[in-house]
C-alpha cells in the first residue's frame, strides 16, 4: 500500500531552499513538494526541474492559498519569516522555518501567537540538533554516562567571513553566527541559561566593523544549575570549518572533534598528519538538514510536537541580545533583563 505523502510547499529558492527541496525530493519519501515560491522565478524553475517539482509560483500567497498543501518550508531572508509565520499560520498549513524567526522580540511574539491560535505546528531549523555527533552529547547528559556537567566548551568558527553586504543585514554574529551555539547550549546541557557575559572585538576585518558587526567573541553562560559554558566563536579559521564540543561532567567528559573528508592519516619522517577538516557548513551537516526534514514531516505526520518549537526559537535571540548588550555595557547581563 502507497504512503500517504505529506505536501509541502517551499517559499525561497535560494541556498538553503535548493538544499530542502533536494533533500524531501531525493532522500525523504514521505513528503512530496507541490509548489515552490520565489520572486527569482529563473531560479525557483532550475530548483523544479532537478527536484520534479510540479508548479514554480512568484508568492507566497499562492502556496498559502492551495488547499492541497498542507506545510510550508520558510526559507527567505530573516526579515520576511515572522510575517510569512503568521499569513501560513491564519492559512491552517503546518511551518517549518529557517532561524531565526526574526531580530524582534515584539515581532517573534506576535508570530507565535498567530501560530498558538492557529493550532499549527511550527518547527525552526536549527539543524545541528539532529547531527548524529552532537545528539551523543546529549544523550550521555540526558542518559547521566558522565554525571552532573559542570563544564561546557563550545568551538564554532567559520572557515572564511560571510559578504560585508550580508553582515549588515544579519543581525550581527550574535544573531547569525552564534544563535546557533546558543541553541545547542540549551539542547546539550538540557536547561536554561539564566546569564551571559561577551567579550568580543574585530580581528578578522576592519570592514566588519565599520558595518557595526564583530567578528570573534568569547562568550560565558551561567545555566540554572550552575554549570559554566563557553562559546568561542571567530568568523574565520583558514584551517577549515571548526565545530567541536567539550562537556566535563561530575563522572567523566565526551567530546566531539571536527569532521574531515576520510580518515587517512599520512606518516612520513618529517611529520604526522592529515588532511584539512570540512570547510564548508553545508559537507559539515549535510546529514542533519536531511535529518531535521524528516523529523518535521514525522511530526505532521503523527500529530506529535516538533522537536525545536517557538519557544526554542525565541530564547537564542534573547540570548543573542543579552551577549550584545554585555559587549556594549562590559557586564553580565540576566537574561531576564532582555526577556
Amino acid at each position: 500500500m502507497e504512503i500517504e505523502k505529506l505536501n509541502v510547499g517551499i517559499i525561497g529558492a535560494g541556498r538553503i531552499g535548493r538544499v530542502h527541496a533536494e533533500n524531501l525530493a531525493f532522500r525523504v519519501p514521505e513528503a512530496r513538494v507541490l509548489a515552490i515560491a520565489d520572486l527569482n522565478r529563473e531560479a525557483a524553475e532550475r530548483i523544479a526541474a532537478r527536484c520534479a517539482i510540479r508548479k514554480v509560483v512568484g508568492s507566497a500567497e499562492e502556496i498559502f492559498g492551495d488547499p492541497s498543501i498542507r506545510a510550508v518550508l520558510i526559507c527567505t531572508s530573516t526579515d520576511t519569516h515572522s510575517d510569512l509565520i503568521a499569513r501560513a499560520a491564519r492559512a491552517g498549513k503546518h511551518i517549518f522555518c529557517e532561524k531565526p524567526i526574526d531580530h524582534s522580540l515584539a515581532k517573534i511574539d506576535a508570530a507565535l501567537a498567530v501560530v498558538k491560535e492557529a493550532g499549527v505546528k511550527l518547527q525552526i531549523g536549527f539543524n545541528r540538533r539532529f547531527d548524529s555527533n552532537f545528539a551523543r552529547v546529549r544523550a550521555a547528559v540526558a542518559g547521566g554516562e558522565i554525571g552532573s556537567p559542570r563544564l561546557l566548551h563550545i568551538i564554532s568558527r567559520d572557515p572564511a567571513p560571510p559578504p560585508i553586504a550580508y553582515v549588515k543585514v544579519s543581525g550581527g554574529i550574535f544573531l547569525d553566527m552564534t544563535i546557533h551555539d546558543f541553541d545547542m547550549a540549551r539542547f546539550l546541557i538540557g536547561e536554561e541559561v539564566e546569564e551571559i557575559y561577551a567579550a568580543a572585538g574585530v580581528m578578522v576585518d576592519p570592514a566588519i566593523g565599520q558595518a557595526g558587526d564583530l567578528d570573534t567573541a568569547l562568550i560565558v553562560l551561567r545555566f540554572r544549575s550552575g554549570t559554566i559554558g563557553t562559546i568561542d566563536n571567530c568568523r574565520q579559521a583558514v584551517y577549515g570549518y571548526d565545530q567541536r564540543v567539550e562537556i566535563l561532567g561530575s563522572l567523566g567528559s565526551i567530546a566531539t572533534e571536527n569532521c574531515y573528508p576520510n580518515q587517512a592519516t599520512i606518516s612520513t619522517g618529517q611529520t604526522v598528519r592529515r588532511d584539512l577538516p570540512l570547510n564548508f557548513f553545508m559537507d559539515r551537516y549535510t546529514e542533519s538538514f536531511v535529518s531535521e526534514i524528516r523529523a518535521f514531516v514525522r511530526s505532521v505526520a503523527e500529530d506529535q510536537p516538533t522537536a525545536v518549537d517557538g519557544a526554542d526559537g525565541r530564547i537564542p535571540v534573547v540570548m543573542g541580545l543579552a551577549a550584545r548588550k554585555s559587549v556594549e555595557e562590559r557586564r553580565p547581563v540576566k537574561l531576564a533583563e532582555i526577556c
